[in-house]
């Protein structure tokens, strides 16, 4: 039976110039989306599509068979069940070659979509809407992938009290988008990089000696570094001896990597005695080949937190598509529907 859209709850006149040619949005080519991009999300968006139609270059193809004033209407298509991420950005990426083309968004990001549904509608010069299609697609495509793999580690977890976290295994470049993605899916942001947030892992403890001396460290820094005081202190941790460690230097959040159950529910249950006995407030975090089985394993032995690096890394692009309609030169109509092979005969 056909899964309904299911809409998620807020994470969140052609140019005479004759081929497309690399330009920045321009006030009025496009209305505006919905929602106004967040400044860090429209600046990385310019940036990351600079680089993404200089890849491609001049579409000769399109030019050849259209010209530069035909123009045509495409819809962009879902094909699959999916949750939907990135429609958000189409406006500006359509926007961004000259001549711009206008989009229509039928869908919100987030939103549950099956089989066939119809994510956008886009109109504008055939040149700009075929040289800006690959792009268009790769993008929504992924990151539609990942809202999609992230809402089904949600459902694993609903009824739990865990909250699933993103990691940093995002493809280089593209971890604002990979991030607001996990957001489209309903997961929550882990710290965006390297210096947003103390994370004692296996490396720090094996070249310090021990988990204790690698979080006693970095306790001691975070103390002498007033700018750093509110940076959580996380660290990893592969036994209960380690889980000790770092409860006795000070860690806020502990992080058990790869334990089965049995080790996690005792980790879980020396964490609140701790916090009992302390008056400490320190949370649990779950990780390592997570899937959403596993995840809500965990969730149910009491963790507080997983992590889930596959929603990003291993997420499986979406099939979506753009359909081209006819196409129209000004001062010319469309030409007729060429007859189906068959047509008219009898059965």
């Amino acid at each position: 039976m056909p899964v309904p859209n299911e809409p998620f709850h807020d994470a969140f006149a052609c140019s005479p110039i004759p081929r497309p040619r690399l330009l920045g949005l321009q006030s009025g080519s496009v209305a505006p989306p919905p929602a106004p991009l967040p400044r860090d999300l429209r600046d990385a968006l310019d940036d990351l599509l600079t680089r993404a139609f200089a890849e491609d270059g001049e579409d000769v193809t399109s030019l050849a068979v259209f010209g530069p004033a035909t123009r045509v209407r495409a819809t962009m298509v879902c094909r699959e069940r999916a949750v939907v991420a990135g429609t958000a950005f189409l406006p500006r990426l359509f926007s961004f070659l000259h001549p711009p083309a206008a989009v229509e968004g039928l869908v919100a990001d987030g939103t549950r979509v099956r089989p066939g549904t119809a994510l956008a509608h886009i109109e504008g010069p055939a040149i700009t809407v075929l040289a800006a299609e690959r792009t268009a697609l790769n993008l929504v495509q992924r990151l539609s992938g990942i809202a999609t793999a992230t809402r089904a580690f949600i459902d694993a977890l609903r009824g739990t009290k865990a909250v699933l976290l993103d990691t940093r295994k995002t493809a280089p470049g593209l971890r604002l988008f990979e991030r607001y993605a996990v957001r489209c899916g309903g997961g929550t942001n882990h710290r965006f990089g390297l210096a947003h947030g103390f994370l004692v892992k296996d490396n720090h403890a094996d070249g310090a000696g021990s988990v204790w001396e690698a979080t006693r460290r970095v306790a001691d820094f975070r103390a002498l570094n007033r700018r750093l005081a509110r940076h959580l202190l996380e660290v990893e941790a592969r036994t209960l001896d380690e889980v000790h460690q770092a409860l006795d230097a000070g860690a806020e959040r502990i992080l058990l990597d790869n334990m089965d159950l049995p080790a996690m529910r005792r980790a879980v249950k020396d964490v609140a005695l701790f916090r009992e006995a302390t008056g400490h407030e320190v949370t649990v975090e779950a990780s390592g080949r997570m899937t959403p089985a596993k995840a809500r394993a965990a969730a149910r032995a009491g963790v507080d937190f997983v992590s889930a690096g596959a929603i990003t890394h291993s997420a499986r692009a979406v099939d979506i598509a753009l359909d081209v309609g006819g196409a129209r030169t000004p001062g010319f109509p469309l030409p007729p529907p060429r007859p189906r092979r068959g047509a008219g005969r009898r059965r």
